[in-house]
């Protein structure tokens, strides 16, 4: 596909140069009384060269879904994911489907009137109800999107603590991430960067007693079927917390504290036996079977099997390590969650150490 790309590319300068030679050679005074004018001949050329990019434009399109389609996102992990991504088929399909006919007709009016000896174009000055109707239609249309993205936006934005809610802080600075979790409290301590100093690198207020039986982590681990609420912090710039398998974005602004909330509903393991996840590692394991030869036959060392694995990215360039900036995620049952708590350090404890 890479050499594919390069001729193209290779064959598009080519054209490029071409084309500018003849407009040096236009712009060029001449002594003769001869101008290049276009014939009936060439004007039928172009009129088929632009069927035939219409042809190269749709073949294009369905061999892009066709080869590009299994590099999409499996369905979602989280419960209001199923909606996101409802909107996202119906906003492109209907894009899809505008942007076919608008350009088969821009093509094929280009064809079907090019210019001929004695043609004379007709003067048309408006239409009211021509004008009317390509103007409601889209309006009905974006109309209907906006208002059923806002309700679907509303759902997933609705917020409410309960007994039940698990509330996740998520502290963001270049280039890597730190979970917090509440104690047996359920409350989470009050923190401030001016804290920020040895251990205690979330900045946590260590007067507040909430913080004492607070966890912190650099691996996030979330229940399965339980709501969850992150709040978001950041050191220093602007970043973005991204979960792709959860359908799930938001701003992680510095000086202000942004909130997103879902509910998880496939472990890490489930995920893995889906048929479209078998089928991605084992592609991506025949890959690197084929690049581990390779490097071991240079004396380097194998690549390890892949495993798949929910993160927390980063979809903001925040720095030169912007690329590197993830978090692992681990979606487990309840008992395996709770089990996994009682393991972690507190920062009571933590702080005890220094």
């Amino acid at each position: 596909m890479t050499t594919l790309l390069i001729i193209i590319v290779i064959a598009l300068l080519g054209i490029t140069f071409w084309q500018l030679s003849k407009i040096v050679k236009l712009s060029k005074p001449s002594d003769s009384n001869d101008t290049e004018i276009a014939d009936n001949k060439d004007n039928k050329n172009q009129a088929q060269l632009m069927l035939a990019f219409t042809v190269f434009l749709y073949g294009l399109m369905f061999y892009s879904f066709w080869e590009y389609g299994k590099l999409l996102l499996p369905d979602s992990a989280s419960e209001h994911g199923h909606t996101f991504d409802q909107l996202m088929l119906i906003s492109m399909g209907l894009l899809i489907f505008v942007q076919m006919i608008t350009q088969f007709l821009l093509h094929w009016f280009a064809y079907k009137y090019h210019g001929k000896k004695g043609r004379k174009a007709l003067f048309y000055a408006d239409n009211d109800k021509l004008e009317f109707i390509w103007t409601i239609i889209p309006v009905i249309a974006l109309a209907g999107l906006i208002i059923y993205g806002l309700f679907s936006w509303n759902d997933i934005m609705n917020l409410e603590e309960t007994d039940e809610t698990l509330v996740v802080e998520i502290y963001a600075y270049q280039f890597d991430w730190r979970a917090r979790y509440a104690g047996n409290d359920k409350t989470l301590g009050k923190a401030n960067v001016r804290f920020i100093e040895g251990v205690n690198q979330l900045g946590l207020d260590e007067s507040d007693p909430y913080t004492e039986d607070d966890v912190i982590v650099n691996e996030l681990h979330l229940p399965k079927g339980r709501p969850v609420i992150f709040k978001f912090r950041s050191q220093d710039v602007l970043h973005s917390a991204y979960f792709p398998h959860f359908r799930a974005q938001m701003n992680v602004v510095p000086g202000m504290i942004t909130q997103f909330g879902f509910t998880p509903t496939l472990t890490t393991e489930e995920m893995r036996q889906t048929d479209y996840m078998v089928d991605k590692v084992q592609t991506i394991n025949e890959i690197r079977e084929e690049n581990s030869i390779e490097l071991e036959a240079q004396g380097d060392m194998a690549l390890e099997e892949y495993e798949f694995d929910y993160f927390l990215l980063c979809n903001k360039i925040c720095g030169a390590s912007h690329y590197n900036m993830q978090m692992k995620i681990v979606v487990e049952e309840e008992e395996d969650f709770d089990a996994w708590m009682s393991e972690q350090q507190t920062f009571q404890e933590l702080t005890a150490k220094k």
